[in-house]
């Protein structure tokens, strides 16, 4: 039985014919760049995760800077993150000048330990950036009670109900393989602010307005429509999405039952982007390849801390600096959890996994 980590064509079969028509609509239209249909799609996603204001852009990375650049974050600045995360988290405060502070993360949660990043708040301190890892909310009030900005990244967890609130804004990621995903690169930022979000869709387009008078240097961060057509075909999908995800990720502690395995934290709110256990005694890769020969697909999120990525050596970090979000790295591994996961295959991914532990 094979069992891909993420089955799109499966997704695509739900939604295929809407979303055909929804491009033959644009593709006739003529309009390709913002229109009817991004801001359609902005407010329903304004909507759908409870904040007033929703600003769509090119990417979840671009999300990320073009919120950092709303800061006007700059040379000097610094920006307390997480060194557990997709690497446009920091990628972004360094390609503005910023400097990323890395704290280290909650062994159970996975992500950025409150306590341990408001020990690295200094006077050059610009936003705290935590990242809602692997679809479970980040604590906030530590972060919140620091009095900097606090930017969630929250490319892995749309559908937490409080992305942006009481924060200047939370970043939203459509990569095809997240749990609302466009036909390439998209993302949105959400927020509270009416100010802010004004600033953001000012510097998305060169900072314009009206045509050929610019007030900021901005960027080119608008969503294609052909993008925001399809996301608005699949947004009315996500909740149920996210349920199924949900139900997936609460069969697995019985699957996985008698094995070493250490599992994610039961929590009330959680919409399982990825479900990653810790493989203990050094046996991970042992385990991934196990499953390869079986036919289960799995990932690691993420092999190398960004504390201890080439590019990031001039920060001065070392091995042992961080030892919790090292020993994750040494550690993590996302099982199949996505929507269309059938109890099946879900089954087998339990069976197989327990065959490793007791001898193959």
């Amino acid at each position: 039985m094979k069992v891909p980590l993420l089955d799109l064509r499966a997704q695509y079969v739900a939604v295929g014919p809407a979303v055909e028509a929804a491009v033959k609509r644009v593709l006739e239209s003529g309009h390709y760049i913002l229109g009817e249909d991004v801001a359609a799609f902005e407010k329903e996603l304004s909507a759908a995760t409870g904040r007033p204001h929703a600003v769509a852009v090119s990417s979840g990375t671009d999300a990320l800077l073009l919120a950092l650049m709303a800061l006007d974050l700059g040379p000097g600045d610094e920006v307390i993150t997480t060194p557990l995360s997709f690497f446009a988290t920091a990628g972004a405060v360094v390609r503005l000048g910023g400097t990323p502070v890395f704290a280290d993360i909650e062994r159970g949660s996975f992500n950025l330990d409150p306590a341990a990043a408001a020990r690295r708040v200094t006077p050059k301190t610009r936003a705290i950036l935590p990242v809602h890892l692997f679809g479970r909310p980040a604590e906030l009030d530590g972060l919140r009670a620091t009095g900097v900005p606090v930017i969630e990244d929250a490319a892995q967890a749309i559908g937490v109900p409080s992305l942006g609130q009481r924060t200047q804004c939370a970043t939203l990621s459509f990569f095809p393989s997240k749990n609302l995903g466009a036909a390439g690169d998209a993302g949105a930022v959400v927020c509270e602010d009416a100010a802010f979000a004004d600033r953001l869709r000012l510097m998305r387009a060169h900072g314009s307005r009206p045509k050929y008078v610019h007030h900021v240097v901005g960027g080119n961060f608008r969503i294609d429509t052909l993008q925001a057509a399809i996301l608005r075909v699949k947004l009315p999908h996500l909740a149920a999405w996210n349920l199924a995800r949900q139900h997936n990720a609460a069969r697995y502690p019985a699957l996985l039952a008698g094995t070493p395995l250490t599992l994610p934290e039961a929590t009330a709110v959680h919409v399982w982007h990825h479900y990653v256990v810790r493989v203990p005694d050094g046996r991970r890769d042992a385990l991934r390849k196990y499953l390869a020969d079986h036919d289960v697909e799995t990932e690691v999120y993420y092999p190398t801390p960004l504390h201890l990525q080439p590019c990031f050596a001039n920060l001065g970090y070392h091995a042992g600096d961080l030892p919790e979000s090292e020993r994750a790295c040494a550690e993590v591994l996302a099982l199949p959890v996505h929507p269309n996961l059938s109890e099946d295959q879900q089954d087998y991914v339990g069976t197989t996994v327990r065959a490793f532990f007791a001898g193959g």
